[in-house]
């Protein structure tokens, strides 16, 4: 298993944003991301900071979204 790269909100978003979310609202320094699926909706938080602590994105991003480290590492050099 790679790595869990360090990365920015934007980069974090722009990743998402290929796999179907897509940026609902901004509420102070949180932006959140939803993508519809075909029983519910998917619903993320993104803290929007120039580095997301790999604790939140393994924890908080990347295991609410059922996403692997992996599959996120291929997002990001998409």
């Amino acid at each position: 298993m790679p790595k869990l790269p360090q990365v920015s909100a934007k980069q974090t978003i722009k990743a998402l944003e290929k796999i179907g979310f897509a940026k609902v609202s901004q509420k102070g320094s949180h932006i959140k991301l939803q993508k519809k699926l075909s029983d519910h909706t998917q619903t993320v938080i993104i803290p929007n900071h120039k580095n997301i602590r790999k604790g939140t994105l393994k924890n908080g991003i990347l295991n609410t979204i059922n996403l692997t480290v992996t599959e996120f590492t291929k997002l990001l050099k998409k």
